[in-house]
């Protein structure tokens, strides 16, 4: 049995129900500031998931051993 290798990058599917959930909540008007300010919050999250994915070397030097003196 072979697995397939995960696929790299934010689900489009997701990031269109985002985009079309900000669109919606932000023209509705009965809908909270509260409720507006999750959306908007949700619609940043992806973004900054969106970038962490485009920068190929963003955590690479996590485990390095540049801080360590022996």
């Amino acid at each position: 049995m072979s697995r397939k290798k995960a696929e790299k990058g934010i689900n489009p599917a997701l990031e269109k129900a985002i985009n079309e959930l900000m669109a919606t909540v932000m023209l509705d008007p009965t809908a909270s500031i509260t409720d507006k300010m999750k959306v908007i919050d949700r619609a940043l999250k992806l973004e900054a998931l969106k970038m962490k994915d485009a920068d190929e070397g963003y955590g690479s030097g996590l485990f390095g051993d540049d801080d360590e003196d022996t």
